[in-house]
């Protein structure tokens, strides 16, 4: 069973003009899945009616094959900045999740301590977002998302604010947690590299209304090293899927 289905979505604000029409996507367990195309073509969107943020006028959401259409808090999302509280630590930052769900500040802390190491963290937890690196809010921010669900991630660029040193550290470190907690995920990027380098699957959005064009194996095993993007493997990727994207 896959982790989660979207079937048949369409989506319109105000029931006037399709932002998505019949969009079909499967996440497998364990898959990372990138959705790629140009900016205005419901991307975010879509993450909103997985969220449960929005309600499709038809099409239905589901997660481990029950239908989750229009329930907000069953996957986790993250969007393109932390949006890290500035005057809370970072442990209290983490467990905020486990605090709208009615879980004690005691008990939440102690349930977020275990996974502080995991995520690479560990010792962070009593200072504040400002004392961080960008790359270490990113992990905090990564977390807090996982305190949601720990099943289903969806991320809305979360790397595009950081530098490209930091970046490919930050892609190493999330293939590795990903591998170790089981966690799938689904992935907006507008950056054909860093799509063909942690995904399994790409899939194209494209047209007006949104609806997904096309769908990209990548076969290179996993972790791809920075060398890959020397080879003329991951050229012939890019180049198909640049030319996917402008045609």
């Amino acid at each position: 069973m896959a982790a989660l289905e979207v079937k048949n979505v369409t989506f319109s604000y105000d029931n006037v003009t399709n932002v998505l029409e019949n969009i079909n996507l499967t996440l497998n367990d364990g898959e990372l899945v990138c959705l790629l195309g140009v900016s205005g073509r419901g991307k975010t969107t879509l993450f909103n009616v997985i969220a449960g943020l929005n309600r499709p006028q038809q099409g239905s959401v589901l997660l481990n094959g029950e239908d989750i259409t229009g329930q907000t808090g069953r996957v986790s999302y993250m969007l393109q900045k932390d949006l890290l509280l500035p005057y809370r630590t970072i442990e209290d930052n983490v467990i905020l999740p486990l605090l709208i769900k009615g879980m004690k500040k005691r008990e939440a802390r102690l349930e977020a301590d275990k996974y502080f190491a995991e995520f690479g963290i560990d010792g962070t937890q009593k200072r504040y977002p400002a004392e961080l690196s960008g790359g270490m809010r990113q992990r905090a921010a990564l977390l807090r998302t996982y305190m949601f669900s720990g099943e289903v991630a969806l991320l809305d660029e979360p790397f595009s604010a950081l530098d490209t040193i930091t970046k490919g550290e930050m892609h190493r470190w999330y293939l590795d947690v990903m591998n170790n907690i089981r966690l799938s995920t689904i992935f907006i990027t507008h950056d054909v590299d860093e799509a063909i380098l942690l995904s399994d699957r790409i899939c194209l959005l494209g047209g007006n209304p949104g609806t997904i064009t096309d769908e990209i194996i990548i076969r290179e095993p996993k972790p791809r090293s920075a060398d890959f993007t020397l080879t003329d493997e991951f050229m012939r990727y890019k180049r198909s899927i640049t030319d996917k994207i402008r045609g």
